[in-house]
């Protein structure tokens, strides 16, 4: 296969991606986000590149939102709200997190392959995205790409798709958020 026809097969893959999201779910998230007096993201890796991507666009629209590790990042209190993307919904750093954020008594958001995981199970909101986890030889999900590329491409579109009904909600549109946008670059 050629690179265009790569892309193609990804773009497949994510077609067949949206059908297995709960909507409901996805509705609870965007609630959480409304209810909320501040949102924090947190992710490993590439979820983590694709959680700074949600916070900044979350930012755009005028939301108190936050990446957790970063140096500006207020604390976390019990109105707020904790979103974490990760695959395994194991990764120790982010299990840690989401326990210490149930201990303060804040929302938990697990945006995961595997709800079951210890991230899943501390949650109070939890979405299941489709992915094969970085480890593909116990997935029953299949993907021609490597690692866990699918579920953070999903992960990226899935944050998207959260941030346009947000939008639709709020009655925001672009051009609202552009002058939220950075100008000293």
């Amino acid at each position: 296969m050629n690179t265009t026809q790569y892309l193609a097969e990804i773009i497949k893959e994510l077609n067949r991606s949206v059908d297995l999201i709960s909507n409901d779910e996805a509705e609870k998230l965007v609630n959480g986000i409304l209810e909320s007096k501040k949102i924090f993201v947190a992710g490993a890796g590439r979820s983590g590149f694709m959680a700074k991507s949600f916070a900044m666009r979350m930012m755009h629209m005028g939301i108190d939102a936050f990446v957790i590790g970063e140096t500006v990042t207020p604390n976390f209190e019990k109105d707020d709200i904790l979103i974490i993307g990760s695959g395994s919904g194991e990764t120790k750093g982010l299990v840690s997190m989401a326990g210490k954020a149930k201990s303060i008594g804040g929302t938990i958001a697990a945006v995961t392959i595997f709800p079951e995981s210890t991230i899943g199970q501390l949650a109070d909101i939890t979405i299941k995205l489709p992915g094969s986890p970085k480890d593909q030889s116990e997935s029953d999900f299949k993907t021609i790409q490597p690692m866990g590329s699918l579920f953070e491409q999903t992960l990226l579109l899935f944050y998207d798709a959260v941030i346009l009904r947000f939008m639709e909600k709020k009655g925001l549109d672009t051009n609202k958020m552009y002058g939220r946008h950075a100008n000293l670059e």
